[in-house]
């Protein structure tokens, strides 16, 4: 399924450095990561859909609503130096 070849030109593109006999170990162990994968893969199929809300619960909306605020001078009452109705935030470098 995947070679060793495959695994240096991953390593190499990655900038990994890959000793010859480690290729080896690390082709066994991408098999098993592609397997795993691919298990994965085929129980996400239709059962999977079965399983989607077990508990039986389902979101809440509410619709949104405008409400008035407070006015922008009481917001901005307690902020030395407020420009333009805006908080002045000093910027980090």
């Amino acid at each position: 399924m995947v070679t060793r070849e495959e695994i240096y030109k991953i390593a190499v593109l990655s900038k990994l450095s890959v000793d010859e006999s480690e290729l080896d170990e690390l082709t066994k162990d991408m098999e098993k990561i592609i397997a795993f994968a691919d298990t994965v893969n085929a129980a996400a199929g239709d059962e999977a859909d079965e399983f989607d809300n077990i508990n039986g619960l389902k979101n809440v909306f509410r619709p949104d609503e405008v409400v008035p605020s407070y006015p922008q001078e009481r917001i901005l009452q307690n902020v030395n130096g407020g420009e333009n109705g805006y908080f002045p935030v000093k910027k980090r470098m």
